[in-house]
């Protein structure tokens, strides 16, 4: 809403215009005031208000028509009546020509104030509703990929960057993050839109399976193979294949795939001549493959041949103003797929929303509003649709209970933060003592993540990195001037 709201008053009434233009510039409003319809229909052709008060009955041109004028030169401007009691049918047609209220001479003024918000409400409700209409459609202009978010427009400007290139790229992200979308949106955007996007998940198929799913096999390779079978390779041939959890693959299979990678060619199981094949490959996993790497679990060739390009995906917790468009995003398209009718969400189900941490990211989400749609009595979702775990602070009880003071410790929390700060003997712990315990114990409950021990301590994560600042270089977990890892 801007700063101060315009309105015209239409009225003939010379004194009553005034009245009313004191009264609104009061309540904060600025005023214009026209003495006719005529003269109103000219002022909102030349000029651009936020409202019109309208009186039904004026000289040169009545408010009936002058309605009509405005609505045509301006279809969007909210339109309020005045009338007289005598006149309430004629304020009731222009109701059905278009007007959003009328009001009763003499004016009750607190019926007029509740009016103007109505009005105003009603504007922004259209505003955000359309608003949040563009964010979608460019959502599906993205492949599905949708955020507003500042890691979100990065992750698109990288995608967008990428896309044109014949190079290999690796997904990185958490579980529910996305990674199969961002995937099909670089394929979307490269010059092999045109041919097929394959997927396969690589952990969820037998050693022996996967290879002659990826590779294809040769009639009589094996028990059960009767015919000739085109692989994933050559089926991909001339698009994209996906590579799904590239991390779970064993690593006997992780030589086959680098040769692949490396010659440009494939051979069938049980085969004797390679078959040359065209097709980019996109890789995705939610383990840290460097570190896979290290331990022997993944071969470093494989790994540097696929991390030419690396997409990472932001986890949820992150993508501030994401939250609320995912959530409006389900909640319509699981109203549609249950024939149910969805006008909104409560503002106390949108604070639990984006309050929860989701270390199941934007797939937990989508389960969430899922079981909220179906579960929903009327048509808001509320917050007794959602699941108890929403509501609890990590390890807690369920917020404004017994135990859940905020800091997430359970039973045990505070009574015993004492025995764990340093100090000398029996001397009773400084404050600075007992906070920098109660940071250094929420942190340690969440893993070293500073963004849910944050949130479990009721501060913003600014707020927590100053206090691990002053304690000593950025960290309490480790000492001065240790750093506490971050796995979220």
């Amino acid at each position: 809403m801007k700063a101060k709201l315009s309105i015209l008053v239409a009225d003939d009434d010379v004194a009553h215009g005034r009245m009313l233009r004191t009264l609104l510039e009061n309540w904060g409003y600025a005023v214009d005031v026209a003495g006719d319809g005529a003269e109103a229909v000219r002022a909102c052709r030349e000029r651009s208000f936020d409202l019109v008060l309208l009186d039904v009955r004026m000289p040169v041109m009545d408010g009936l028509e002058a309605l009509q004028r405005i609505r045509e030169a301006r279809p969007a401007l909210p339109v309020l009546m005045m009338t007289a009691y005598s006149d309430v049918p004629a304020a009731v047609e222009a109701i059905k020509s278009g007007a959003f209220d009328y009001l009763a001479k003499p004016l009750d003024f607190e019926r007029l104030r509740v009016s103007l918000r109505n009005v105003f409400a009603h504007a922004d409700l259209v505003e955000e509703n359309a608003a949040l209409s563009r964010r979608l459609a460019e959502g599906s202009a993205r492949g599905g990929i949708l955020g507003q978010s500042a890691p979100m427009r990065a992750l698109w400007e990288m995608i967008r960057t990428i896309a044109p290139s014949e190079a290999t790229v690796l997904v990185a992200g958490e579980s529910g993050t996305g990674k199969e979308l961002a995937a099909k949106a670089v394929h979307d955007l490269s010059r092999r839109a045109s041919g097929p996007f394959v997927a396969v998940n690589c952990g969820a198929l037998t050693e022996t399976l996967l290879a002659s799913e990826l590779f294809g096999h040769e009639k009589g390779a094996f028990t059960g193979a009767d015919r000739r079978h085109d692989g994933l390779f050559v089926r991909a041939r001339g698009g994209t294949l996906f590579l799904d959890e590239i991390g779970e693959l064993p690593l006997s299979m992780q030589v086959k795939l680098l040769r692949v990678l490396q010659e440009r060619e494939v051979l069938r199981v049980g085969g004797a001549r390679p078959e040359p094949v065209d097709v980019r490959v996109i890789a995705a996993t939610n383990r840290d493959l460097a570190e896979e790497t290290a331990h022997g679990r993944f071969r470093e060739d494989l790994y540097y041949r696929l991390n030419v390009v690396t997409l990472t995906m932001p986890p949820l917790r992150d993508r501030d103003g994401d939250i609320e468009l995912l959530a409006r995003h389900f909640a319509a398209r699981f109203a549609q797929a249950n024939h149910k009718r969805v006008t909104g969400i409560t503002p106390q189900a949108l604070d639990i929303l984006t309050r929860y941490a989701w270390p199941g990211n934007v797939r937990e989400l989508e389960n969430v509003m899922e079981r909220a749609v179906i579960l929903m009595p009327g048509e808001h979702i509320d917050a007794r649709e959602l699941p108890e775990r929403l509501l609890r602070p990590a390890g807690g009880a369920p917020e404004g209970g017994a135990a859940g003071t905020g800091t997430g410790f359970g039973d045990d929390g505070p009574a015993a933060l004492p025995g764990e700060l340093p100090g000398d003997g029996g001397r009773l712990p400084t404050l600075e003592e007992v906070e920098r315990a109660v940071i250094e114990r929420t942190l340690r409950r969440c893993g070293g993540n500073k963004s849910e021990a944050a949130r479990v301590l009721g501060i913003t994560r600014k707020t927590l990195h100053a206090r691990l600042t002053r304690y000593g270089g950025g960290s309490v977990e480790g000492g001065p001037g240790t750093e506490t890892p971050e796995k979220g």
